[in-house]
């Protein structure tokens, strides 16, 4: 399971990005050192969509009752035991 796929939705670059969806890709790449996760750069074909998706991730992924760093370590485990690439 751990083949390549290739994607059937471009990646935008930051250049082929709208600028609705520019301030949540700069938000996520200021964020990540300078790195705009794969999910998120297809999501910017549509605005509003990326917008509400980097909303939930800060509000899933943030500060809250269980400590961040958990959180994402959970998320690396869950996708190691679905068989996810990366």
């Amino acid at each position: 399971m751990n083949e390549h796929v290739e994607s059937r939705v471009e990646r935008l670059t930051p250049e082929r990005v709208d600028e609705r969806a520019r301030p949540a890709l700069d938000a996520i790449g200021k964020e990540r050192g300078g790195v705009v996760p794969n999910l998120f750069r297809v999501a910017a074909h549509r605005p509003e969509i990326v917008e509400t998706l980097y909303a939930h991730m800060k509000a899933v992924m943030g500060k809250g009752t269980v400590p961040q760093l958990l959180k994402e370590l959970l998320s690396v485990r869950v996708s190691q035991i679905n068989g996810c690439v990366y």
